[in-house]
Parts: structure tokens; sequence; C-alpha cells
């Protein structure tokens, strides 16, 4: 337990650090040009990607295995994580996400739509409006008005730096982690947790959803953080989405 607080607290340090780095120059400091537009795709697409993380490890804390046996950590660092991901209620995510492990994949799931199972567009549409609500919406608007009006943020680096990498992230999230794992398509789940994980090797695993789309094992194993979850792969034979 001790090995596993230490390598899961230097894993989200470094997330956090990396996405706090890029996140404060892509908005700050960079200048887009005709020699820099390069590094535009490149540094959008690594904030999506740090921005994952920085839910996949609220996610962790959640569970209490990102520092197991302190639950004070885990609390603090979810609450840290979550706030700069969006300004989100910790504790209201942790509610909605236990409701989620208590009964996958039905009616009494807020990550579901039972009316849509299958749809991703209007699946996505609902588990957007249920999650993101008056909170992280002020939150947001608060930091882009702030950066704007305050530290004169550049526009059009507020919309690509953090306007785009928000709602990618988010996208990125409910496709690999919710969607391929939990829709419906005829008897295909294993067993009650109604889910199934990718068929995605270690590093395709990695950079659509820190190994979250091992979902099953997630479920089968819900106390294991993202970085041990290829093990569980490896130890079950499944369905895969």
């Amino acid at each position: 337990m001790q090995r596993q607080g230490v390598i899961g607290l230097t894993l989200a340090g470094l997330v956090t650090l990396a996405w706090l780095t890029l996140h404060v120059y892509a908005v700050h400091v960079f200048e887009i040009g005709p020699e820099s537009g390069w590094l535009i795709p490149v540094m959008v697409l690594s904030l999506c990607w740090l921005s994952v993380g920085l839910f996949i490890i609220s996610h962790d804390a959640i569970h209490g295995s990102l520092a197991p046996g302190r639950p004070r950590i885990n609390r603090t660092i979810g609450w840290i994580v979550t706030t700069l991901y969006a300004g989100f209620d910790f504790d209201r995510l942790e509610d909605n996400h236990n409701r989620h492990h208590a009964a996958p994949g039905t009616a009494a799931d807020p990550d579901f739509s039972a009316d849509h199972p299958r749809a991703f567009v209007p699946w996505f549409r609902e588990f957007f409006l249920r999650h993101f609500g008056w909170r992280p919406l002020l939150f947001v608007n608060a930091v882009v008005l702030v950066y704007w009006l305050v530290f004169d943020a550049s526009i059009v680096n507020l919309v690509l730096f953090y306007g785009i990498p928000a709602l990618g992230s988010a996208v990125q999230l409910f496709y690999f982690g919710t969607y391929r794992p939990h829709r419906h398509e005829g008897d295909s789940f294993a067993d009650h947790h109604r889910t199934r994980s990718s068929g995605y090797g270690w590093l395709t695993s990695l950079l659509t959803c820190y190994h979250f789309g091992y979902h099953h094992e997630h479920h089968l194993y819900p106390h294991e953080p993202w970085w041990r979850l290829p093990q569980r792969r490896g130890q079950t034979k499944e369905v895969t989405a």
C-alpha cells in the first residue's frame, strides 16, 4: 500500500505539474505566428490528454486508490485537481460515481442514458448537462474573465488552449471511459457490471484514457489505480469494446 501511494502521488504530481506548466505557457506566453503554428495542434492535444489525466487522478482519489489509507490526502488532492479541471464539486462527483458503480448501465446510473443506450450524441448531451452545472460554468467564465481582463491573455489563446482542451477532454473521457465500455449491444456484457474493456495495447490505452478503457477490470477491482489496470487486464479474458 505504501508503494502504491508513492507511485500514485508521484504520477499525480507529474501530470498536474505538466498540465499547469503547459496551460500557463500556452495561454499567457505562447505567441501564435507562421513559425509557431505547427505547435498549436501538438499543444492542444497535449492539454486535452493532460486534462483527462486530472480527471483520472480525481477518480482514483474517489476510490481511495491514489493514497490508500489516507482519506484526507485523497480528498484534498481530489478537490485540487477537479477545481483545476473545470471547477467541479469533488463531493458531487464522488456521489455520482458511487451511484454509477452501484447500478452501472441502468436508469439509476447518472453516467448512463437509459433512453439512448447506443446513441453517442444524445447520450453525451445528457451526460454533459447532468455533470456540467452552474458551479463549473461560473468557474470557467470567471477564469476566462480574469485571464483576459487582469492578465491580458489573448482571446485566441484562451479558446485554443483552455476552451478546446476542456471540451475535447470531456468528449475523450466520455467516449473512451463511458460510452464505449457501457453502450448496450445485445447481450455482450460479461456480468452484472454491464461493461466491457477495450482491446487496445498498452500505449494506445494510455493515450486514449489512462487505461480507463480497461473498464471491466476497473469495475471488478475498483480500488486499483489507473496505472495498474493493464496488469489486471492481463489476468482476465472477456468481451472487448
